[in-house]
């Protein structure tokens, strides 16, 4: 066991770990500023702000001999008697000229900057810069240029970190990015005819520690401080990131990557980050209907559960159709309804949207092909009930050939999901309840239609690929006139009070046991399901 000295205090870390500067003060509660270092990328060294003293104590006889120069933090190596210093007068002198320094020819625009409140440059001049600017200031602003459909450059604002060259030659591996000139002429570029078009793009944008690299889609849209940071999961495949979704006043307007190393590491696919648009879509069905004749009218949620109910008891023999965008907790409560008024309901899943082939990047982050958040969490729960996994084929199937007089179909797909010919199949039917977010061929043949909720309206937990179970809440209330299905399914069952997805997942992990490890409180980096399976 190795021990480091950090400001007088005395750090262990473990033999087969290997932690800098940087990483070593924040063990020991110290927040070193930096710039160009990353923990997903090599280091440079190249900014100077992690200055810091080092030194080494010798284990005879106690003494500290110090290097006469700072060193950066993220270049030095924590190893067994290694002492660092990082808030001496040299060192905050030092901090100070490199903060003065950027500052000299970075234009003063923050009040129309999107990085304005989330800026290092600006945390870290009021933390470790000069209480006064000794340039005269310039008043210009920053030249702006596209990098992509994604990205715009301002150019006067780069600190030249680099840290998106290096994201770009070491994580997607495609090196669009690229430095031009030398001194203090350098600027970030895209090589000719190569712009920044890879499909984890929109991760530069979050690495930049200044408001160098914009967001096209989100520029010029909020200020980050009016926004409410709330933890997720992205629903966009089945990798299920670790994401943070930003709202102000039940409005999406951003999703950034969460830190998971077991997910997603630090970044997230642009098909998941600008993949949440359709939840504010004018297009989205907000009012219950029943079939009335041969039109729909709208039936108040107050009279559904109990109305619904009955006509579900008197139908004969019932099915439902499982979407793999339910929660875990969903589609237990939907199939304990179903299967509590009949036993011998069918339990299907629902399709599975599969887009080509899984995508691996250089450093191991992966886009799946399979466009849905939860297809495992749902197999599980169908499989409990059931004791097999009928697919959708199948379903269809028994549609034709056996004796199903009425489905209930949830679906939560954001593009076309089911076509007429499809559709048609359920044409035999007595009873057919359709749930989902968006007009379909089938939704139009429902007796009863009701409007479903997006990802970010919902609570409760996915299980992706690799059988990871995570947990979330909602972020953004759903628009009026529409029941989140976790509640309604906890209505139609009679329950009390009101839906709390933790106490069904409780539930859920008492009576399945995959889900048997969820019984105890995990962290924010979710649950390897079928690792601690092994342990029950």
């Amino acid at each position: 066991m190795a021990i480091v000295i950090v400001d007088g205090q005395e750090i262990e870390i473990g033999d087969d770990e290997r932690l800098n500067g940087i990483e070593i003060a924040r063990r020991a509660g110290v927040d070193v500023p930096h710039y160009c270092w990353h923990p997903g990328l090599s280091v440079v060294a190249s900014c100077r702000m992690c200055l810091m003293e080092t030194g080494r104590k010798d284990p005879e006889n106690g003494e500290v001999s110090m290097v006469p120069k700072l060193v950066p933090g993220c270049q030095t190596p924590a190893t067994d008697g290694v002492v660092f210093i990082t808030a001496s007068e040299k060192v905050l002198n030092a901090r100070a000229m490199v903060e003065e320094d950027l500052l000299i020819d970075h234009p003063i625009d923050c009040p129309i900057c999107d990085k304005a409140g989330e800026c290092a440059l600006q945390d870290y001049h009021f933390s470790h810069g000069r209480s006064e600017r000794r340039a005269d200031v310039r008043p210009f602003t920053s030249r702006r240029r596209p990098m992509g459909e994604t990205v715009s450059l301002f150019v006067d604002r780069c600190v030249m970190c680099t840290r998106c060259v290096r994201f770009t030659r070491e994580v997607t591996g495609t090196h669009e990015l690229m430095i031009t000139d030398r001194g203090s002429g350098e600027e970030i570029d895209v090589f000719p005819g190569y712009p920044l078009a890879n499909k984890l793009s929109g991760n530069v944008v979050d690495l930049c520690p200044v408001g160098a690299l914009g967001d096209v889609d989100f520029l010029y849209q909020q200020r980050v401080w009016f926004m409410k940071p709330h933890d997720g999961v992205c629903a966009g495949c089945s990798r299920g990131c670790s994401i943070v979704i930003e709202e102000n006043q039940d409005r999406v307007y951003r999703l950034k990557p969460r830190e998971n190393p077991a997910v997603n590491q630090w970044w997230m696919c642009d098909e998941g980050r600008y993949g949440f648009h359709h939840v504010h879509s004018e297009k989205r069905l907000t009012e219950p209907r029943r079939r009335v004749g041969d039109e729909h009218e709208n039936i108040e949620w107050s009279e559904l559960p109990g109305e619904l109910g009955e006509r579900l008891r008197s139908a004969g023999r019932l099915s439902a159709l499982l979407s793999p965008h339910l929660t875990v907790e969903e589609a237990y409560l939907l199939a304990g309804y179903i299967r509590g008024i009949d036993s011998e309901a069918v339990l299907a899943l629902g399709p599975i949207p599969v887009e080509g082939e899984d995508e691996t990047f250089p450093a191991g982050f992966i886009i799946c092909a399979e466009k849905c958040p939860n297809r495992r969490g749902v197999e599980e729960v169908i499989a409990h009930f059931t004791g097999r996994v009928t697919t959708f084929d199948e379903y269809l199937e028994l549609l034709e050939n056996s004796e199903i007089r009425a489905a209930w179909i949830s679906g939560g797909y954001k593009s076309d999901w089911i076509d007429e010919p499809t559709a048609e199949r359920f044409a035999g039917l007595d009873l057919l309840v359709v749930q989902d977010l968006f007009d379909s061929p089938l939704y139009q043949r429902a007796d009863y239609q009701l409007p479903g909720a997006a990802f970010a309206e919902r609570q409760g937990s996915y299980v992706n690929h690799v059988d990871r179970l995570q947990s979330f809440d909602w972020a953004v209330r759903a628009p009026g006139g529409v029941h989140v299905e976790g509640n309604l399914y906890w209505r139609l069952l009679e329950r009390p009070g009101m839906y709390r997805a933790e106490a069904v997942m409780g539930e859920v992990a008492r009576e399945i046991g995959y889900f048997a490890a969820a019984a105890e409180p995990y962290g924010p980096i979710g649950l390897d399901l079928k690792v601690n399976l092994l342990a029950v």
